[in-house]
């Protein structure tokens, strides 16, 4: 398909906006390191999450999720557990606010507020910057695979191939496409860092709502219930499942059958257990050092920090699955007869792009097409910007040239952002698919993430060693088990991996003494974390009798299964309005209206509470709150 002159037009009109963007804020940005790489703290919340919620509206993950739609129906509403997506109720709920209040620049710089400046304080500040970058170029890649099949669709090589000065192959042409919207998007947040990226976040979110609701109402003109379930198996419009899936697509697409054999969820009880015990282990560590922990961190308080997570479930999840289930009935209805006659060598990936180039007419093409494009440039802007801030900040600035000039900084920054696209780009071109980088990505790599980051904020005793060798355990493990099982899924043989890490946790923890009593008196007065604290809290008593500890754990644990089940309505509310399932969805909405009172009198009324207690701390004298070292004048 080729696009129409005013497609084309409206596209370009919005990729020059984002560059517009990146030269006005470029100014302000460079001031100083903590206001090119967390917008200087002054961003209002709702900002930084809708700009946090546009990094999640990725076109890879929306063209995954699209595919799982059309596969496993509503059952595919838990296959994002994966990530898992319920972390944003664990930093909604609590992990948010403890993370502010240590008022950082990136999740590396944490780490001295919770182990000091000693010699397994450094391992661990090291290992932080190896798993950041590390999972950065995860990200890249993996959104890099998926934007150069979109715009195949869209802009066949031979319409473009008279207007270039060489020639491509079939299998060069999506990484060529995927070269140059990476580079788009590379020159705008490496010339307004952070500011840049939630500015144009905003645009693009907007841009993504407008589209998500045309796709969703087209759908529902176009494709009525009957018509819909002649074309899928038995249990596809149900969420619940048995011991085994339970889908079958012999008589309707053959090839689907193939599809579910090879992704390995057959057996979906096991896997959703699996799921569920990696996600709330995964939650627990709190977010990993990519732009979701800077958005929390650029926020002004521990309150907004807390509000900023929560808003982003509430305006990601319903225009996205509108869209996804839109596209989804359309590709199944009538895409039907041209995915059998490909038999075996369907492409599923290939749902989303088809389905836009037949059903969405000219200017609302255009319109859509950009908003595609500034989810994935979103996602792919907010990781450029997180990635550079770990090694200038962490490893340039604290061990190289810690009396760098502001410029020297600046212009570091600019080197480390296009380096760090580059060698994602390269390795991105030897990925074959999106699932493959993403099962590696959540399943692999986060399993050596796990157990050092869930330790550190529970237990008092564990150290910096404990974090670097447990850390490093995983991240060894990750590599090593895709080699040993080469044909499990990743998600199966997490458990060996935690098992490795938290193995080197422990061992390395008692391998060294614990972190300083003055650093862990800090760092428990400020974060306030619940968990095995009893000796720093008695430390703390005796020093202040009338210091409290965090008694919160039973309200936080209640929040957290009461927020994932209102994230869950908000995600099934859509879908049930595209395939016009009217008893599940007033059903839907009335356990939507409930969680959400309770969340409003159990969780967001209390929130002020924990800006006064920190407060209260520094009044008192009690409390130093870690001071920026990284503002350049």
């Amino acid at each position: 398909m080729k696009l129409s002159t005013l497609d084309l037009l409206i596209i370009l009109g919005y990729l020059l906006s984002t560059i517009v963007i990146g030269l006005y804020l470029k100014k302000r940005a460079s001031k100083n390191i903590n206001a090119y790489f967390l917008g200087g703290n002054t961003l209002p919340w709702y900002m930084l999450g809708l700009s946090n919620a546009s990094g999640m509206f990725d076109i890879s993950g929306t063209m995954w999720m699209v595919t799982l739609m059309f596969v496993y129906g509503l059952k595919s509403i838990w296959i994002p557990w994966l990530w898992p997506v319920f972390n944003q109720i664990f930093l909604m709920i609590y992990l948010s606010v403890w993370l502010r209040r240590s008022n950082v620049l990136t999740g590396a710089e944490w780490i001295k507020t919770r182990f000091g400046n000693g010699k397994g304080a450094h391992m661990s500040h090291i290992i932080v910057v190896v798993f950041a970058i590390f999972s950065a170029l995860g990200f890249l890649s993996y959104g890099f695979i998926g934007i150069g099949k979109f715009i195949e669709i869209f802009l066949p090589w031979d319409s473009v191939a008279p207007y270039m000065p060489f020639d491509l192959t079939s299998e060069q042409v999506p990484n060529f496409y995927g070269i140059v919207l990476t580079s788009v998007a590379t020159f705008y947040v490496v010339m307004g860092g952070l500011m840049s990226v939630v500015w144009t976040d905003v645009l693009q979110f907007t841009i993504m709502t407008v589209s998500a609701i045309v796709i969703g109402i087209i759908a529902m003109n176009k494709v009525s219930h009957d018509t819909l379930m002649s074309v899928v198996p038995e249990g596809w419009d149900s969420p619940f499942f048995g011991w085994q899936l339970d889908l079958d697509w012999t008589q309707i697409l053959p090839s689907v059958n193939s599809k579910i054999e090879g992704d390995g969820f057959s057996l979906f009880t096991i896997f959703f257990m699996m799921m569920l015990f990696k996600g709330v282990f995964a939650s627990m560590a709190g977010p990993a050092p990519n732009f979701d922990m800077q958005k929390v961190l650029a926020t002004k308080k521990p309150s907004d920090a807390a509000k900023m997570s929560g808003f982003v479930s509430l305006v990601l999840l319903l225009p996205r699955y509108f869209m996804i289930a839109g596209f989804t009935v359309l590709a199944l209805v009538f895409f039907k007869d041209d995915f059998l006659a490909m038999g075996n060598q369907v492409d599923f990936e290939k749902v989303l792009p088809m389905a836009i180039s037949e059903f969405v007419p000219v200017g609302l093409m255009g319109l859509l097409l950009a908003g595609l494009l500034a989810a994935f440039m979103s996602t792919f802007a907010s990781t450029v910007n997180a990635a550079p801030a770990y090694l200038i900040n962490d490893i340039y600035l604290k061990y190289i040239n810690p009396s760098a000039s502001r410029k020297q900084l600046m212009n570091y920054s600019y080197l480390v952002s296009f380096l760090v696209v580059a060698l994602s780009t390269l390795i991105g071109l030897y990925i074959e698919d999106i699932n493959s980088v993403l099962q590696w990505i959540v399943s692999a790599l986060y399993g050596g993430y796990i157990a050092a980051n869930v330790l550190k904020w529970h237990w008092w005793r564990f150290n910096g060693a404990g974090y670097f060798w447990g850390m490093a355990a995983g991240i060894i493990a990750s590599m090593v088990f895709p080699v040993v099982f080469p044909y499990t899924l990743p998600l199966y043989y997490f458990p060996l991996t935690l098992l490795v890490s938290v193995v080197g946790c422990i061992v390395g923890t008692f391998s060294a003494p614990p972190a300083e009593d003055n650093v862990l008196i800090e760092f428990y007065r400020s974060v306030r974390p619940w968990g095995f604290w009893r000796p720093v809290h008695q430390m703390v008593v005796a020093k202040d009798p009338g210091f409290e500890k965090n008694q919160h754990f039973k309200r936080n644990a209640l929040n957290v299964v009461v927020g994932i089940i209102w994230q869950t309505s908000l995600t099934i509310i859509p879908i049930y309005i595209i395939l016009r399932e009217e008893l599940p969805l007033l059903i839907s909405v009335i356990i939507l209206f409930i969680t959400m009172l309770i969340l409003k009198k159990n969780w967001y009324d209390k929130l002020d509470k924990e800006d006064e207690i920190l407060e209260e701390e520094i009044e008192k004298g009690t409390l130093d709150m870690p001071q920026e070292e990284t503002v350049v004048a």
